[in-house]
């Protein structure tokens, strides 16, 4: 290679990064996620869960414990890398050093929609942790002042912003399941899909212009569920070997959450919400499994069992699995469902073109 041909390569490269950045911002610039295990990044870890190294936890991607409840990165942490944005630091890790400005986490392990307080008031089983949606939303408050100090500064950093305020609702539902039947949980639907409202609408107040509202998964389908339920009775499964009284629970919220989606894009036409649908997403993966590179006879099986445990027992290959450890999705399955939402057809209507394909 002469000098003038390295000469030329160096300068159009230079220019070619130069027209990137500057012509061709990052579509986000800053991420606000809210939710429970399904994507929390350490919020949980750090305060109640401490994860020693040999529990297998983040074994695949980070090599240690990461304070993420899978083997390796969520569907948050995809998104993330597809917009060029670091992993979301966790709000209550005090030892972050990341550039908060880029995007916090405050979505909590075990978090429910329904505050503590209505727990108490209905004389239920109290919540793992009563880092509820609401307290959630404090902690955001709390750090707003660190983002952007006037209304005017506010406006135009959250014009660059997503904020995404689930998946949630999952904790809430199991927490009732020993005191309702499934037809009498349908009775709880109105109070989370109200609560998720009211955050959504607080955010708006705020200043958030483009925020996600997450359906739920096909509970139907989780391994931790089929324990739970424990029915030898084959009616009460589908074709694909999912509950099915559960999984129509989960379309009843995610139809009365989307109606109220619907409502909240009237009243505020000046926003964009996006619905993720996490339901069909992750249901695809159940009914043509090797399709996507998992092991048909092992899709209802956690890889993981005894996670949390110091006596845990992984699965030899824990990217042909679905389940991770009953609850959770393996990296691959948190993988793909990332893919659909940000590069196929589960988010209505779409987000911003990424930067980076999810590979």
């Amino acid at each position: 290679m002469n000098v003038f041909t390295l000469f030329l390569i160096t300068f159009t490269c230079g220019f070619l990064q130069n027209v990137v950045s500057n012509a061709n911002p990052l579509s986000y610039e800053a991420f606000f996620n809210f939710g429970d295990s399904i994507s929390d990044t350490g919020n949980a870890a750090s305060i109640l869960l401490p994860m020693p190294n040999p529990i297998p936890y983040g074994s695949s991607y980070f090599k240690h414990p990461s304070g993420r409840m899978s083997n390796g990165r969520l569907i948050i942490d995809f998104i993330a890398e597809a917009y060029g944005l670091p992993f979301l630091p966790a709000y209550e890790n005090k030892s972050i050093d990341q550039d908060i400005k880029k995007g916090v986490n405050f979505a909590f392990a075990g978090a429910t929609v329904l505050n503590v307080e209505y727990y108490v008031k209905n004389g239920l089983p109290l919540p793992d942790t009563n880092n509820s949606l609401s307290i959630q939303l404090g902690w955001f408050k709390n750090i707003k002042p660190l983002l952007c100090k006037s209304k005017e500064d506010c406006n135009i950093y959250f014009k660059k912003s997503l904020f995404i305020v689930g998946e949630i609702g999952g904790n809430d539902i199991m927490k009732h399941m020993k005191h309702k039947t499934v037809i009498e949980l349908r009775e709880i639907v109105p109070f989370m899909v109200e609560a998720i409202t009211n955050t959504t609408n607080v955010l708006f107040e705020e200043g958030a212009v483009e925020l996600v509202v997450p359906g739920n998964f096909p509970m139907g389908c989780s391994a931790v569920m089929f324990t739970l339920v424990n029915s030898n009775k084959k009616e009460d499964y589908d074709e694909f070997g999912c509950l099915i009284a559960y999984n129509n629970l989960v379309e009843y919220f995610n139809g009365q959450l989307k109606n109220s989606i619907e409502t909240l894009r009237q009243k505020h036409p000046e926003v964009k919400i996006i619905y993720f649908d996490y339901y069909n997403d992750a249901k695809r993966l159940y009914q043509t499994p090797q399709q996507y590179g998992f092991d048909k006879d092992a899709i209802f099986k956690a890889c993981c069992g005894g996670c949390g445990s110091l006596v845990a027992i992984v699965c030899s290959d824990p990217s042909n699995r679905i389940n991770w450890d009953g609850p959770h999705f393996t990296e691959a399955a948190y993988k793909l469902i990332a893919k659909g939402l940000v590069e196929g057809p589960f988010s209505n209507p779409s987000l911003k073109s990424p930067l980076f394909k999810i590979a």
